[in-house]
């Protein structure tokens, strides 16, 4: 069984999203950043991290690929032009909205507060906005790949739902209704029940 590291309320609820659409049980240690149970996991305390068979594995991302690899499902084929199109997009998420939004949090309540500069916030609105419109334009059906979802939905919900939370602007209706779709599908509701 996976094991989980970190509180649903984080990048961890990617991970339990992933685990819940593929079906595969897991427990979840509910558990904050730098605490000893993620030091314990990763040097540098962060969340999550996914323990599976005497193994560690962090970074989300790297978690997220790992399961879909494993399991063949929400990925193309590795080696495969759907699978270069598919990373690319995930990189475009995580460079686009994640990192933003990252760069957000760290200078609200995650930096020390000598070393926050929360007037940068109101240009890092400015830049998630023009990326999330964007991003609106790569929807090339129900998901961001087309038909078939993939990593990249799981993690570009999880930084529109994180955008919301932080009072980030997302106007484009296409993306909105995007967003209300995948908070929609019963494994995102059981991921949150959770």
């Amino acid at each position: 069984m996976y094991q989980v590291i970190g509180e649903t309320q984080s990048r961890a609820f990617r991970v339990t999203w992933m685990l819940e659409e593929l079906g595969q049980p897991y427990e979840q240690i509910k558990v904050k950043p730098h605490s000893d149970e993620a030091f314990a996991c990763n040097q540098s305390g962060k969340i999550p991290a996914l323990k599976v068979d005497g193994e560690t594995l962090t970074d989300s991302t790297a978690i997220l690929t790992y399961l879909a690899d494993k399991h063949g499902a929400l990925t193309y084929p590795a080696g495969t032009i759907e699978r270069a199109k598919q990373d690319g997009m995930t990189h475009l998420v995580l460079d686009e909205l994640d990192a933003v939004l990252w760069t957000g949090a760290r200078h609200t309540f995650v930096l020390p507060e000598d070393k926050r500069v929360p007037e940068v916030k109101e240009s890092l609105r400015w830049e998630f906005l023009r990326n999330s419109n964007r991003l609106a334009n790569c929807l090339k059906g129900p998901y961001l790949m087309g038909d078939k979802m993939t990593i990249a939905d799981i993690i570009a919900t999880h930084c529109l739902n994180w955008a919301f939370a932080a009072k980030f602007p997302i106007e484009d209706e296409r993306l909105l209704a995007y967003a209300k779709a995948m908070r929609g599908r019963e494994a995102f509701k059981r991921a949150v029940a959770n």
